[in-house]
């Protein structure tokens, strides 16, 4: 049941933080390399998510489904008739918590068996279905007493796009096997990058993460860990990676310790390039679902039968003198300006020297105006060229400060 006021007390509470994101992501370094404002809205998000009871419910019933395929993973059901947005009913399950296990305890089950089980289930999660239990620590995680794990609290779920799914599971196998080139190949093509990115840097290190990891003993192995280490490389050097990856990432790494607590020689490196083939049929027949079927039919009967068309509307033009090549180049205008300032302050320059050697000139012309007893153009000249130079440095500080605000933001 859910505390009543806790949805004011929650709004208030971000009121402050976001006044507190805003104000490190101005003035800070590190705010403008991780943007806190954003992590905050997608921590905003999830945590109202979370206060949606009628939402957990329908979360519970889509896993339980998604997992019914796993004999040893258990989802508590929804009871619909006694749940509301402030009030969650759902089947009782009596266990243990997994970190609460004594050893005796643990000689009575299949660890081994019960950690490949549940790896394999959240990698089908996120993988295949795009819903998966994004909270798994272990006051979620209950050992019945017929031997099974018990998923509880679905209020924080993440959701993954076929697109994404894809490029995580590259970087998962290559994390896996070690491949540090794809890993950041992969992390790179997800992910937007700053005007500050340092590519070589990057590369380094995630070399180097990648190659310790394969390198570790079955006691060491955490590729939840490794992927939080890339996704903080990439912040250190520039890149901005999706939340998919962070939480994924976040998953694992609290997977990895209910694994190694029920099987203390459970590798999940090996257990991904144990499963990969499985999850990749899996998304393969997946995406071979009859309505994706007639869909890329009916595309490609468009395709075909406008293709004659489009052929002669190019032969036509092509005979005709008329086939022209465009190229859009977004940052044309901006390069242009660019350019301009450029030849402005070369020019500035240019005039500004003139006047200083006119003026070194014009002090050997005696004249009866004079300035502190010198040639008064002479002196004009110089004064002249002074301020502008003055000018100039100004005006170059003024406009480099002013770009270097506006990149931050």
């Amino acid at each position: 049941m859910q505390r009543s006021k806790i949805r004011r007390q929650i709004a208030e509470d971000f009121e402050v933080l976001e006044d507190i994101a805003n104000f490190i992501d101005d003035h800070t370094k590190l705010g403008w390399r991780y943007q806190f404002v954003k992590i905050l809205e997608e921590f905003k998000i999830a945590l109202l998510h979370e206060l949606d009871y009628q939402r957990e419910a329908s979360n519970l019933a889509v896993l339980a489904e998604n997992l019914k395929e796993f004999p040893r993973i258990q989802v508590p059901l929804p009871v619909l008739d006694y749940t509301t947005r402030s009030v969650l009913t759902m089947d009782y399950i009596e266990g243990t918590k997994i970190t609460s296990l004594s050893p005796l305890a643990r000689l009575d089950i299949d660890g081994e068996a019960l950690a490949e089980e549940l790896f394999r289930a959240y990698l089908k999660q996120v993988l295949v279905d795009g819903l998966f239990h994004a909270d798994p620590h272990p006051g979620n995680m209950f050992l019945t007493s017929d031997g099974r794990v018990a998923l509880l609290d679905l209020g924080m779920v993440g959701h993954i796009t076929p697109g994404m799914q894809e490029n995580l599971l590259k970087l998962l196998l290559a994390v896996s096997e070690g491949n540090s080139e794809e890993a950041v190949e992969v992390v790179l093509r997800i992910s937007e990058t700053r005007d500050d990115f340092n590519e070589a840097d990057f590369r380094r290190k995630i070399g180097q993460l990648v190659s310790e990891q394969r390198d570790n003993t079955l006691q060491e192995a955490d590729v939840g860990r490794t992927l939080l280490i890339v996704g903080k490389n990439a912040g250190d050097t520039g890149l901005i990676v999706p939340s998919e990856l962070t939480m994924l990432g976040k998953t694992l790494l609290q997977l990895d310790e209910i694994g190694k607590t029920l099987a203390p020689d459970f590798n999940p490196n090996a257990s991904v390039r144990r499963n990969v083939s499985e999850i990749l049929t899996r998304r393969v027949w997946k995406n071979a679902s009859p309505g994706k079927l007639m869909g890329a039919l009916l595309e490609m009967k468009d395709f075909v039968g406008g293709l004659p068309g489009r052929v002669n509307k190019i032969l036509d033009a092509a005979a005709n003198a008329e086939l022209e090549l465009k190229i859009k180049a977004p940052e044309t205008t901006h390069l242009l300006n660019g350019f301009q300032k450029i030849a402005n302050r070369i020019t500035t320059g240019l005039i500004l020297a003139a006047l200083i050697v006119g003026a070194s000139l014009l002090m050997q012309v005696q004249t009866s105006f004079e300035i502190f007893g010198y040639p008064g153009f002479a002196i004009l000249c110089f004064i002249a060229a002074a301020s502008g130079g003055a000018w100039l440095v100004l005006s170059i500080l003024a406009q480099d400060h002013r770009d270097k605000r506006k990149s931050r933001h």
